[in-house]
C-alpha cells in the first residue's frame, strides 16, 4: 500500500527558544525568510505525500494561518502588480491538503501520534519532526518511501551522530542488510553515552505501519513522564519487523540554537541574491 499521508507534531512549548517563543510557535522561526514547518511541509509534498495532518496545540494558529489563503494580502499585492509575491504567497497556500488537529496536553511524541489514529485509518504514514531539516539532492522523506516500498514495514530515517550526542537521541542496536538498510534489533531512548548499543540515532523521519496505534493506546508513560513513541516502536518490533534507513544528507536540528544558526546561515548562502554580500559580510567578522 502507498504512503499518502504524514503527521507532523507541532504542539510543543518550544522551550528552547524563550523568549521568542512566548508568543509565537517555535515552527514558525524562520529560516532566513520562510518558517521552519514550511520546509517539512514541501519535504512532505516533493515527496509524494498527498495528505497532511499537523498536531497543534495552544497558541499555534499562526501555524493553520500560514497555510491558509490570505485574500487580503492577496488582494493587496494584485493591485501593486507585485507579481512575484502574489505568486509566492499562492504556492504557499496551494502546497498542499492540510488537515489540524489539536493535542491538548504535553503527553508526549507517543500519544501527539495517537491523535492522528483516525486521520490514518488502516494504512501506513508518515512521521516528519520539525527539529529536524535535512538538506539533500533527494528528499529525506523521500529516500524512506523508496525503501518501505522494498520491505513493506515500519522504516526509521538514521544517521550517526558523535558517541557524546547519543542521549539526546532514540538510537538502534543494528543489523546491517545492505547498503544504508539495517534490520532494528532494539530500540533506546536517550541512553547514556556509556550504556548506547550505537550511536546510529533515529532523526525526526519515520514509516510507520498503522499496527502502532493498537499498541500506543496501551503503552505506559516511558523518559520525562510522557508516552514515547520509542518504546511503542519496540513494542511493535515484537509483532513485526522494522528496519532503518540512514538517509543521505546533511540534517539540521533546527530545535537546537546553534542548529538553528547553522541552517540560517547555510541556507542564506544558497541564496543567489545573498550569497556575495553575505559572504562578504561573514569574512568579515571572521577575521575581525
Amino acid at each position: 500500500m502507498r504512503v499518502k499521508k504524514a503527521i507532523i507534531p507541532a504542539a510543543g512549548l518550544g522551550t528552547r527558544f524563550l523568549p521568542a517563543t512566548k508568543s509565537q510557535p517555535k515552527e514558525m522561526l524562520p529560516i532566513v525568510d520562510k518558517p521552519t514547518i514550511q520546509y517539512i511541509v514541501e519535504e512532505a509534498v516533493s515527496s509524494g505525500i498527498e495528505q497532511i495532518l499537523i498536531i497543534t496545540g495552544r497558541n499555534k494558529k499562526s501555524i493553520e494561518d500560514h497555510f491558509d489563503k490570505s485574500v487580503e494580502l492577496e488582494k493587496e499585492l494584485e493591485e501593486k502588480n507585485k507579481e512575484d509575491l502574489l505568486e509566492l504567497v499562492r504556492g504557499i497556500s496551494s502546497l498542499a491538503e492540510v488537515y489540524y488537529i489539536r493535542q491538548k496536553e504535553p503527553k508526549g511524541l507517543g500519544h501527539a501520534i495517537y491523535c492522528a489514529k483516525t486521520f490514518v485509518g488502516n494504512e501506513p504514514f508518515a512521521v516528519m519532526l520539525g527539529d529536524d531539516i535535512v538538506d539533500s539532492s533527494k528528499p529525506c522523506l523521500r529516500q524512506l518511501l523508496d525503501c518501505y516500498s522494498e520491505y513493506k514495514t515500519s522504516i526509521l530515517g538514521v544517521q550517526q551522530v558523535p558517541q557524546e550526542d547519543v542521549s539526546k537521541y532514540g538510537i538502534v542496536t543494528p543489523l546491517k542488510i545492505e547498503e544504508n538498510v539495517y534490520k532494528v534489533k532494539d530500540l533506546v531512548e536517550k541512553p547514556k553515552m556509556e550504556e548506547s548499543p550505537s550511536n546510529i540515532a533515529i532523526l525526526g523521519r519515520y514509516i510507520i505501519t498503522p499496527k502502532i496505534f493498537e499498541i500506543l493506546e496501551h503503552t505506559a508513560p516511558g523518559v520525562n513522564g510522557e508516552i514515547q513513541l520509542t518504546d511503542a516502536l519496540r513494542l511493535l518490533m515484537k509483532e513485526e519487523a522494522i528496519y532503518a534507513y540512514s538517509f543521505e544528507g546533511h540534517r539540521y536540528d533546527v530545535g537546537d540554537k546553534l542548529g538553528y544558526l547553522q541552517a540560517t546561515v547555510d541556507y542564506a548562502l544558497k541564496r543567489p541574491e545573498l550569497k556575495d554580500g553575505f559572504m562578504e559580510y561573514l569574512k568579515k567578522i571572521v577575521h575581525e
